[in-house]
C-alpha cells in the first residue's frame, strides 16, 4: 500500500509542501480534495459530525481516524478517553504529533479484549465495510467491542442520486450489485493507489443489517445532501 491518503495528511502536517487528492470512482469523474479539509475544526465540521461528537460518551473508539480532528476535539474539549485507529501509518504519525494521546495503527478487525462505550464510524463510515456482502462481519465485529450500553455512532449517503432516472421515474442502478458499491482511486502528487472498493449504505439498507445481527438502529440526523447520522445500539 502506498498510503497517499497518509503520505499527504503528513505533508501537511509538516508542511511538506501539500497538494490536493485527486479522487475518482467508478460512477463519478476525477475530483479534488483539498487536504486541509481533514484539518477542520469543530466549527467547521459539518452538522452530522458536531452532532456525533456531541453524542459520544465514556471511552471512545474513532475507527480510520485520519488526520484526528474528530479525537483531538473529544480528547481536548469534552476530556473523553479517545483511542483513535487508522490503518495508514502516516495519518497515525500526525495524529501523534497534533498531540493525539492514544493513537495507533490498526485495523478494526484485528482488535480484541476491548471494550467501548462508543465507536465513532464518521466520513463516510460504511466504506470500510467495502461491499455489502461484507457488512454483517463489520457489524459483528463492532458489536463485540460494544459494552453493555454502548452505542456506534455512524454516517453515510444515500447515492441513488448520483443515478440517471429514466422516463418512468425509476433509477438506472447497476442489476449486478448494490449500487452503493463503488471502487476508488486516490492519487497524490503524481501517484496512483490501488483502487478499493467503498460501500455508501443508504439508511434502510443499514437498519435491516443492523437488525439482523441482533442491533438496534435508529436515524439521528440528516445532512442536506442524502447523507444521515445513525445511532446502532444492543
Amino acid at each position: 500500500m502506498k498510503d497517499l491518503f497518509g503520505k499527504a495528511i503528513l505533508d501537511y502536517q509538516t508542511n511538506n509542501s501539500p497538494e490536493d487528492l485527486i479522487t475518482e470512482t467508478s460512477i463519478s469523474e476525477a475530483d479534488e480534495m483539498s487536504v486541509a479539509y481533514l484539518f477542520r475544526s469543530y466549527a467547521e465540521m459539518p452538522k452530522l459530525e458536531q452532532k456525533a461528537l456531541e453524542l459520544a460518551k465514556g471511552k471512545v473508539l474513532d475507527i480510520g481516524c485520519g488526520a484526528g480532528s474528530h479525537s483531538l476535539v473529544l480528547q481536548n474539549d469534552r476530556n473523553l478517553e479517545v483511542t483513535a485507529i487508522d490503518i495508514s501509518e502516516n495519518a497515525i504519525k500526525t495524529c501523534q504529533l497534533r498531540g493525539l494521546q492514544n493513537a495507533r495503527v490498526q485495523n478494526l478487525l484485528d482488535i480484541s479484549n476491548e471494550k467501548f462505550d462508543t465507536i465513532l464510524l464518521l466520513m463516510n463510515g460504511t466504506g470500510i465495510f467495502g461491499t455489502l456482502s461484507e457488512t454483517s462481519n463489520y457489524l459483528q465485529k463492532l458489536q463485540s467491542l460494544l459494552t453493555p450500553n454502548g452505542q456506534i455512532l455512524i454516517d453515510s449517503s444515500d447515492i441513488i442520486y448520483m443515478f440517471d432516472t429514466a422516463e418512468d421515474g425509476s433509477k438506472w442502478v447497476p442489476s449486478d450489485g448494490y449500487y452503493g458499491e463503488l471502487v476508488f482511486t486516490l492519487s497524490y502528487k503524481n501517484e496512483t493507489e490501488e483502487s478499493f472498493p467503498w460501500l455508501y449504505l443508504d439508511y434502510n439498507t443499514l437498519q435491516n443489517a443492523a437488525h439482523a445481527n441482533g442491533m438496534e438502529c435508529e436515524l439521528v440526523l440528516e445532512g442536506e445532501h442524502f447523507d444521515y447520522l445513525a445511532k446502532l445500539y444492543l
